[in-house]
């Protein structure tokens, strides 16, 4: 008994459980006459057709089945199937309902559990990164196919985009140039940092407590503190410029703290080893040191990318623009759905960094 309960993948047979819970009892749109007044949750099966709702269902069922089979990548088949399913589902319900028609919590709910069951396959399956690419390009690809389409087009998040595209792309990339201009400084910076540390241990205390206080100021407080100073220097208190520097110092810690932890933990008698074919401290350095430290090194990056991603949504709120000034437009206007034209994307680009640089550790 003890060893046919090991046999069975618990987390799809958990993610079924929550889906058809989901399909249940959870709205999975919400329909209001107009952007003004609050909508009223619709099932599944009132939301979709009969097409839609049936193979929704049918592959929650098989999610669940499949977690008793013997081979492993039967979830990541299947947990692809039930996203697109979901997404097919969704659109079909845009054109059939009438009024504001957003996406409810049932449906980013089975889209939640869908993802989890493919990355869980996957992992079980033990996939190589090119499958697991492949995979991913696969699933964007035919959602990219349905919103060519203008099988989304009903939905009011699709509208919202329609109304704003013209300065999504803008926002996007000025949340991609804010990432990207306080990651690069903050390496630039805190290797340095983390390198010292590990060469000068007595460094370690004063240069991690002040790292740690500046982690311990809100972002909003952060961003304040700034403006005088900045202001004082002619630079201006708002805009990129005070979002830049607030990135960068929330960004040290992990940048340092993963150098010292990477070149901290490399074995001494290696260097003694490259000491002795000859090598400088700086070959030693560069073509030892930080090749074994590698993977460590990566994986703060991949922390500290996916931070500052979330944290640049913060920053339109001194001005910075990116993403963030579509999340709190809605707050403003109570636009939900306006809220996700910034989030969703948010969400997209911390979930595409953190794959990418999770397969280049794996490299």
């Amino acid at each position: 008994m003890t060893a046919a309960l090991q046999r069975v993948n618990q987390v799809a047979l958990a993610l079924a459980v929550v889906a058809a819970i989901a399909v249940a009892a959870g709205g999975f749109a919400s329909v209001a006459p107009n952007r003004l007044l609050s909508g009223k949750p619709v099932v599944l099966w009132q939301a979709a057709g009969a097409p839609a709702s049936t193979a929704v269902v049918a592959l929650v069922a098989a999610l669940a089945a499949g977690a008793f089979a013997r081979w492993r990548g039967i979830g990541a088949i299947l947990g692809a199937a039930l996203l697109l399913a979901v997404l097919y589902a969704a659109g079909d319900m845009a054109g059939r309902l009438k009024g504001v028609v957003s996406l409810g919590a049932a449906f980013w709910t089975l889209l939640g559990a869908a993802a989890l069951a493919v990355v869980d396959g996957m992992q079980r399956s033990r996939a190589g990164p090119l499958a697991m690419l492949g995979t991913a390009v696969a699933i964007l690809a035919a959602a990219a196919l349905m919103a060519a389409a203008g099988w989304f087009d009903g939905l009011s998040l699709a509208r919202e985009f329609h109304t704003r595209h013209d300065v999504f792309g803008p926002a996007v990339l000025r949340h991609i140039e804010l990432v990207v201009g306080s990651v690069v400084p903050a390496i630039a910076i805190g290797v340095p940092l983390g390198l010292g540390t590990v060469r000068h241990p007595n460094w370690r205390g004063p240069i991690f407590a002040t790292l740690n206080l500046l982690q311990t100021i809100p972002s909003i407080a952060l961003f304040g503190l700034l403006i005088a100073p900045l202001t004082a220097l002619g630079i201006g208190g708002v805009g990129p410029a005070p979002a830049l520097i607030a990135l960068v110092l929330y960004a040290l810690l992990p940048v340092a703290r993963s150098t010292a932890a990477g070149l901290g933990g490399i074995d001494p008698a290696v260097a003694d080893a490259a000491r002795g074919m000859g090598m400088t401290e700086r070959q030693i350095l560069w073509r030892v040191e930080i090749p074994l430290a590698a993977p460590v090194l990566l994986a703060g990056l991949r922390i500290v990318t996916v931070q500052t991603i979330g944290l640049a949504v913060v920053a339109a709120l001194i001005g910075a623009g990116g993403l963030g000034s579509f999340v709190f437009a809605g707050l403003g206007q109570d636009a939900a759905d306006l809220v996700l034209l910034g989030a969703l994307p948010a969400i997209f680009l911390a979930l595409a960094a953190d794959f990418l640089l999770r397969l280049a550790a794996g490299r």
